[in-house]
């Protein structure tokens, strides 16, 4: 399924539950939002999107406690958590999404290679978070990410993850 027919399943899904979504982002740059609102229509479901590239921006916009961001990294799952519930408060949306990651080719480290990303979608009914590790240079990192994000989303819309 390409990544237009994804975005366009998921636009229809929220639209036939009457529910909106909101999308945190570090390492995709926005790539999220533009799969989103490439589909006609897609204000009727999708409000906003925050790119959070620095951590002063995750904890001025979005809410992530410094300690948090300090104990864990910019690329963890408690940030990604926090990143997501924050955008979902900001927004009022049903659903947030939010990807952090180390797109690279720098900023890898051994605990956290390059390709890392974080993923976590926040509801009424919790968090559900999950971490990838991907293969490719930093443009197939990213777009690896925002796949894998919307169909992190639409598994929790079809109740087959823990963010329900």
């Amino acid at each position: 399924m390409s990544l237009h027919e994804l975005a366009a399943q998921l636009g229809q899904q929220l639209a036939a539950a009457g529910q909106r979504v909101t999308v945190a982002e570090s390492c995709t740059g926005g790539g999220v939002a533009a799969a989103l609102t490439a589909i006609a229509g897609s204000s009727a479901w999708f409000d906003l999107s925050v790119v959070t590239y620095s951590n002063e921006a995750k904890q001025r916009l979005l809410g992530v406690p410094e300690a948090t961001l300090q104990a864990h990294g910019a690329v963890s799952l408690p940030v990604a958590a926090a990143m997501a519930e924050g955008a979902r408060s900001l927004a009022g949306a049903d659903w947030a999404m939010a990807v952090t990651g180390i797109a690279g080719p720098g900023g890898g480290t051994a605990e956290k290679p390059v390709g890392t990303v974080c993923f976590a979608v926040a509801h009424a009914a919790g968090t559900a978070v999950r971490s990838c590790h991907f293969a490719g240079d930093r443009d197939a990192v990213r777009a690896q990410a925002v796949v894998w994000v919307l169909g992190f989303l639409q598994s929790c819309l079809s109740g087959q993850d823990a963010a329900q």
